[in-house]
């Protein structure tokens, strides 16, 4: 791959700020991306472990994953062992860079400026398993996948290794979906729970963990247990990225130690607060300002203050938007990404979904609220992965924090402020873009409609079609042109913005005569 393709990569992602020493960031300053050669003038070399070795170094730093979850890495690697070895099997490692969250930025920082980083934690973990091979899973988006390959092309690795490429979809970074993509399968979760230390790629026993957790083993790998636990806090010694956007004047990824005070790095990038933030991406929680006071950068640290890290994204909400109209919006967001696969996926988050749009425009009053916190309590922990449970946290979350808000949709109908997308959501050209419309003058209610797609068509209280104005989820396409087809009136369509765009671009060439 040319530098100039590199060059165009790296573009993409956001700027990278520090508070204290480099670990994962050093170099930055110097290169652009890091090739192998500015890679081992910055990090060195690096000695291989045992599996002994590489277990007794996680479990001293008390290294957690960092995709979310915060799993402790060492039980991970020692339940691989145990399978293997019960089962007399070989063993894979999977790297987890799909980071499919469109908040996140993290990862791909990693990707595109410091590849080298994630291989040697893979390697290091491939080397002390002894496993037949390694496997990077990225997004099909652009951004990471050509680096990876560069990287690759540069050095060896002591076992096999692939990239795949996986959709660039919210789902596509839950750990099964990825097993399932690397398998050949739809890459979606699977509908009972799996654990990849015992049934991962190939039926094999999988250690699959996430790119900054691998990078920051190739960190520890390099500076012993000691020092690098002599940085940050005791209980979760190291540094963290941290993925800052929402209304921060600076958008930026941030390498912190543990220990700082979250509000010092929302100060860092220039951040509004305004009425919250929300910690831990699309299935973290929001935080109120006084929370955010309390709050530093660590699983218990932000725990403790009512908050999460998940996978490091932090997403100030400022002053100048609707609260309750940005839930909505990643609410329904969340609706269609599930996999619906699963009752509470299917029909739960639609309705969580509902609950807050009617919040939102007021339709719903007071008994909003609660519908909210049931459809939520419905969902929770029924679900074949955490999807259901994220989306609820999301959204009971904000309807503790923004109570002024709230208090206005309720008793005036609004807020007063527009909706301006602060929290990032993907492009209709993403997506599938595919909406259901309705022609009014021919709608007679025959309500059709909603009992062929429940999921996503509800009847009003005069018994016409309600829906929300989103996206089609794809696992859904089917049963809606069904509903479209057996219309008695005519009435419902389905609409597809890429192809209106499409025709409206020829209609608008030149129209002037044709020559004789």
């Amino acid at each position: 791959m040319s530098a100039v393709a590199l060059v165009g990569a790296t573009s993409k992602v956001p700027a990278v700020h520090r508070i204290g020493p480099a670990r994962l960031t050093a170099g930055f300053d110097r290169f652009r991306r890091l090739d192998l050669r500015a890679h081992h003038a910055v990090h060195g070399g690096l000695w291989p472990l045992t599996a002994g070795e590489l277990v007794g170094l996680a479990e001293h730093i008390n290294l957690r994953g960092r995709g979310g979850a915060a799993f402790p890495f060492h039980k991970k690697v020692r339940a691989v062992v145990d399978s293997a070895r019960k089962k007399n099997t070989s063993t894979i490692v999977v790297v987890n860079a799909t980071e499919g969250e469109p908040a996140s930025w993290k990862d791909k920082v990693l990707l595109t400026r410091a590849p080298h980083l994630i291989l040697d934690g893979a390697a290091v973990a491939g080397r002390a398993l002894q496993a037949d091979e390694i496997v990077i899973g990225v997004t099909d988006d652009g951004i990471g996948a050509e680096s990876v390959l560069q990287a690759l092309a540069e050095r060896r690795m002591p076992a096999p290794t692939r990239v795949v490429l996986m959709p660039h979809r919210f789902i596509s970074g839950e750990g099964g979906s990825l097993v399932r993509g690397i398998n050949g399968e739809t890459p979606i979760p699977p509908g009972i729970k799996v654990r990849a230390a015992e049934t991962g790629v190939a039926g094999l026993p999988t250690l699959l963990s996430n790119a900054e957790t691998f990078s920051q083993l190739a960190i520890a790998a390099r500076l012993g247990p000691e020092v690098y636990a002599a940085l940050g806090d005791s209980e979760e010694p190291g540094t963290v990225l941290l993925t800052v956007g929402g209304s921060a004047r600076y958008p930026c990824v941030v390498e912190t130690p543990t220990g700082v005070a979250l509000s010092e790095i929302l100060q860092l990038c220039g951040a509004s607060i305004g009425p919250g933030v929300l910690a831990g991406g699309f299935h973290g929680k929001w935080m109120s300002p006084e929370m955010v006071d309390r709050a530093y950068v660590s699983n218990h640290g932000m725990t403790d203050a009512g908050g999460v890290l998940g996978a490091g994204i932090m997403l100030p909400l400022g002053s100048a938007t609707c609260p309750i109209g940005e839930v909505a919006k990643v609410v329904h967001y969340l609706a269609g990404e599930s996999a619906g696969q699963c009752g509470p996926c299917r029909l739960g988050l639609p309705d969580v979904a509902r609950a807050v749009a009617s919040l939102a425009d007021g339709s719903g009053g007071r008994a909003a609220i609660e519908q909210i916190r049931t459809a939520a309590g419905t969902v929770k922990g029924r679900g074949a992965c955490s999807h259901p449970d994220g989306t609820a946290r999301f959204a009971t979350s904000a309807i503790e924090v923004f109570t002024e808000d709230i208090a206005a949709h309720v008793l005036r109908d609004g807020c007063g402020q527009p909706v301006r997308g602060v929290l990032p959501l993907p492009s209709v050209e993403m997506t599938s873009g595919a909406r259901l419309a309705v022609d009014w003058a021919r709608c007679d209610g025959h309500g059709l409609c909603a009992h062929l797609v429940p999921e996503l068509i509800r009847l009003d209280g005069n018994g016409f079609p309600n829906f929300p104005d989103a996206p089609v989820p794809a696992w859904l396409e089917v049963e809606a042109r069904k509903a479209v087809n057996m219309c008695p009136a005519l009435a419902l369509r389905l609409t597809h913005p890429a192809a209106k765009k499409e025709k409206d671009a020829k209609g608008s060439g030149d129209r002037r005569p044709a020559r004789r």
